[in-house]
């Protein structure tokens, strides 16, 4: 399997749906206190970002925009970050 094929696959099935659910655990406990603080606006506003460079990511893997040198790099450092959360 391509490196492009992985990376999507990764960024598809784990990361992206990963962040969707924690877009929704924050926004359930925002609406359970029925208030926001600034700590969870920032994380909220990370996590839109965070999802938003991704869903980029994907939209260049699909228009051939990025070249194999960049999706090695995403991918050994997505790869890295998500080995790092298992151990945490």
């Amino acid at each position: 399997m391509k490196n492009s094929e992985k990376l999507k696959l990764l960024l598809e099935n784990e990361i992206v749906p990963d962040l969707e659910s924690a877009i929704d655990e924050l926004f359930s406990e925002i609406e359970k206190a029925k208030d926001v603080t600034k700590e969870q606006r920032g994380d909220l506003d990370e996590l839109h970002q965070m999802k938003d460079e991704f869903k980029e990511i994907l939209r260049e893997l699909d228009s051939n925009e990025l070249t194999q040198e960049e999706i090695h790099e995403i991918l050994e450092a997505l790869m890295e970050a998500k080995s790092d959360d298992i151990e945490s």
